[in-house]
């Protein structure tokens, strides 16, 4: 833990520390109420100014932000009312508008109204109306045109007009119930859980009675009638934006208790397209993004908890920024510009932080007179609206090029392809085509290279009578076009379908599948045994053969499903292969899951295996991860044992519930300490080896250099630090050493820390990961994400840059020399052992 804690009269320390980093200053932060302006990390050019320090007492703190057809801003606190900002003065001119309101935590001026999303334990929650009917420019009457039901922070938010101006798109939280009219849906409506093995719920409780379909986004008429709902399978985004080419993006959350654990998601990127499913589900249950039936993130973000977001669109801004995604994390004080890029008929991108304090807990921004308008606040913290604008010379920048590629017109194309499908996702009256037309098409696409194309042409399947398109389902050529039209049949056919489903999945030749269409394939299987009707004896035994020998492929998404079938089908060594996948896999997050499937395994078993499984959990009792990642361990234990006979438990006793020494309560250092290696001594090494490397071992010293708790390399490992799956397609054998022994040589402003010196003369670094009140919450221990240091803001004396990263050192001490060439090899990898800088030592140098 990076914690210091001097004596108050030690006078002469805090002078030397004060003096040391005199250049790493930001500002003070006691006693000055909001962050100041000096404090941000912007690009160079861009220039940050305080226009309202918001006063706690008389207005709140501040969580949305709309411009109204004067330009004004109006601003809503999170407990009490709506406030107008005059921002057209040097100083801001604030006024309390004189209606009874609170709690909206998003807004928009549309249609001659203030539309309010409220979100309030004292005021009923939904979507209200507002009106100024006597013109004397305030709002005098409210109309509360969709009630929800609100009260927790994962409720109604985000507010924007649809593409074509005539209507109005919501986004809600998991705890937001779909209203109880809603006339359309571009989501088929046969939303299930549909977990093969079962879920697990959230280990403290939360949300363990939260069901399908979770968030929503919504479309309606300006009266609030003629809903339509869009999308489902979110957590709790906060806002919502649409590009230039009318595509809806939003910025979900993730669950921060679930870090370690392979149900933990990365906050992300979404891009909404019509009828889409994102997959969440309470507890361990969340649908891994490689599902067909799950759309997946255009971008990964990683940790942090979504506020407001929108595009640079109309700001002074260099063309890099005009055409960014903004996108606001509360608890880690950033907000970051996201690049997309087309991507077939979908987007992927980068990102960046684009500006940061400590603490900014920023909630919404608004473009507004070419420069971006920002307001920090929620949960009562100290609240401040800021303009960030772009003073820097115009004209050196760049124009984006105007020349449509072949990449982009194929993309705009496979976009125009796309919406054709998704003009199919409609009720039958509503069908632009005659019935056969829509089902052949629908079926067509099936077949599609582009997942966004295949995607919609599912849903619009789905939408149409199941009679029509079952046979030619059943008997298609295309193993891909099979697949999904079976997954569509399962969710939305009968029982009596079981058979035929069954049967013609039994068809295909799974070995020489591609890897998406054998992961189609076991969904679909999953699906048909879930909603349709078990599997017999003989369908079961023509599976166990069909998939014999599959397991373990040596590809992560696949093998994890292989070995949650494999466990379901009962297939004989089940329980013996994947035991040993799960004491062979590097990454604490692939063990768990593998954790996960044998508490549901019934085959196999003797008192050497379940006495392994029960040695692992022991051992894992020093791993780290989020709030509920020890509950989470314990209950899948938990449930392991209670499958057990009384004479098995109390034969393995001592194995259930072994002695707990000293010992155990805190890990120790395995491996003794070889030497303290400089980056000059292992280049040296490494550029001089000429054996080939051994990938396998280099992987495994991945795992030992504890670099899996915090990096990911392709489909493992954690979130917390970056990911270094790219990293060797981008950085010389003495960059990544440099980063490894170095690591506060070069910082990334995304992962940096601030250094807090309290009046009592203590100095905390950390990040701040989240706050309420006057209270930060620090993460000080990127090895150990739960254990957080509190702080009263009020306590803090002065905040600097850390000029120390919070990855640690001498993370390859314990290792040799040849164990640190392996481990090189495999980042230059990128996790592949096939890779030319794997397989060719030259190339790796």
């Amino acid at each position: 833990m990076h914690r210091i804690t001097l004596h108050p009269k030690s006078i002469s320390v805090i002078v030397s520390l004060c003096l040391l980093a005199t250049a790493a200053r930001l500002s003070s932060a006691g006693g000055l109420g909001v962050t100041p302006s000096d404090q941000f990390k912007v690009p160079a050019g861009f220039e940050v100014e305080l226009i309202h320090q918001v006063d706690p007492e008389s207005e709140g703190s501040w969580v949305s932000l709309t411009v109204d057809p004067q330009g004004r801003l109006i601003a809503c606190d999170q407990l009490g009312g709506l406030f107008r900002i005059d921002v057209s003065q040097p100083n801001a001119v604030v006024e309390k508008l004189n209606i009874e309101f609170e709690g909206a935590q998003g807004l928009l001026c549309a249609f001659g109204s203030l539309y309010a999303n409220v979100n309030s334990r004292n005021q009923p929650s939904g979507l209200y109306r507002l009106t100024d009917t006597d013109g004397d420019d305030q709002y005098d009457t409210k109309e509360h045109i969709v009630p929800l039901n609100g009260g927790s922070e994962h409720g109604p938010h985000g507010l924007i007009l649809t593409p074509d101006g005539k209507r109005i798109l919501m986004v809600a939280g998991n705890n937001t119930t779909l209203p109880e009219t809603i006339e359309h849906s571009r989501v088929p409506r046969n939303w299930d859980e549909d977990h093969l093995l079962g879920r697990m719920p959230d280990a403290r409780g939360h949300n363990a009675n939260r069901l399908a379909p979770g968030g929503f986004i919504m479309s309606l008429d300006p009266d609030g009638s003629n809903r339509e709902l869009i999308a489902t399978g979110f957590r709790n985004p906060y806002d919502i934006a649409l590009n230039h080419e009318g595509e809806l993006f939003t910025y979900d959350a993730d669950m921060e208790w679930d870090v370690g654990t392979p149900w933990y998601r990365p906050t992300r990127i979404n891009h909404v397209i019509s009828g889409a499913e994102f997959g969440w589900r309470n507890g361990t249950g969340k649908w891994p993004a490689y599902y067909p039936d799950s759309f997946g993130a255009a971008v990964d973000i990683g940790p942090g908890s979504p506020t407001g977001i929108c595009f640079g669109y109309g700001s002074n801004f260099p063309a890099k920024y005009r055409d960014a995604l903004f996108i606001a994390d509360w608890s880690y004080g950033s907000i970051h510009a996201v690049f997309l890029n087309d991507d077939g008929a979908t987007y992927s991108g980068t990102y960046e932080t684009f500006a940061n304090a400590a603490p900014l807990p920023a909630t919404d921004m608004v473009i507004h007179d070419g420069a971006m308008y920002l307001t920090i606040g929620g949960r009562e913290t100290q609240s401040g609206l800021y303009r960030i604008f772009y003073s820097g010379d115009a004209s050196s920048d760049s124009e984006p090029d105007d020349n449509l590629s072949a990449e982009k017109v194929n993309a705009a194309s496979l976009r125009v392809l796309r919406g054709q499908l998704e003009s199919l996702h409609v009720d039958d009256e509503a069908l632009p085509c005659e019935m056969n037309e829509a089902v052949s098409m629908a079926m067509e696409h099936l077949d599609h290279d582009d997942r966004a194309v295949r995607f919609a042409a599912r849903v619009a399947l789905e939408h149409r009578d199941v009679e029509l398109w079952k046979q030619p389902i059943l008997s298609a050529e295309s193993p891909r076009t099979r697949t999904l039209g079976i997954i569509a049949l399962a969710r939305c056919g009968k029982p009596n379908d079981q058979a035929a489903a069954t049967a013609s999945l039994l068809e295909l030749p799974f070995d020489s599948l591609t890897l998406d269409d054998r992961i189609a394939f076991l969904r679909a299987a999953g699906l048909v045994t879930m909603r349709l009707g078990k599997f017999t004896d003989d369908q079961r035994a023509a599976l166990i053969s069909k998939l014999d020998d599959q397991f373990p492929s040596g590809t992560d998404s696949l093998d994890r499903e292989l070995a949650m079938m494999l466990v379901y089908l009962r297939a004989p060594g089940s329980t013996e292969s994947v035991l040993t996948k799960l004491l062979e896999s590097p990454s604490q997050e692939s063990q768990i899951h593998y954790a996960m499937t044998l508490r549901a395994a019934r085959e196999g078993w003797d008192d050497d295996k379940r006495k392994q499984l029960l040695g692992w959990f022991h051992e894992m009792a020093t791993a780290r991860g989020g709030m509920s990642f020890g509950g989470f361990l314990k209950n899948i234990k938990q449930e392991f044992i209670s499958n057990l006979s009384d004479a098995d438990r109390e034969r393995l006793a001592a194995s259930i519930s072994p002695p707990i020494v000293t010992e155990d309560l805190e890990p120790t250092e395995a491996r003794p300490l070889v030497k303290q290696w400089t980056v000059e001594e292992l280049e040296g090494l490494v550029n001089a080896s000429t054996r080939r490397a051994d990938f396998e071992n280099g992987k495994e010293m991945f795992a030992v250099a504890q670099c899996f708790k915090c990096h990911r390399m392709g489909l493992q490992g954690g979130i917390l630090g970056p990911d270094l799956t790219s990293a060797g397609g981008k950085f010389s054998v003495h960059d990544l050493l440099v980063s490894i022994i170095e690591p506060s040589k070069v910082i990334s402003d995304q992962y940096g820390a601030t250094q807090f010196l309290t009046e009592d003369g203590e100095i905390v670094t950390g990040r701040v990961i989240n706050m309420r009140r006057n209270e930060l919450n620090v993460l000080t221990n990127m090895l150990d994400p739960s254990s957080l240091t509190k702080l009263n803001r009020d306590d803090i004396a002065e905040t600097f840059e850390a000029k120390i990263s919070m990855m640690p050192t001498g993370l390859l001490d314990t290792l040799t020399g040849e164990e640190i060439i392996d481990l090189v090899a495999y980042l230059r990898s990128g996790g592949n052992a096939n890779h030319r800088l794997y397989t060719d030592p030259v190339a790796a140098k």
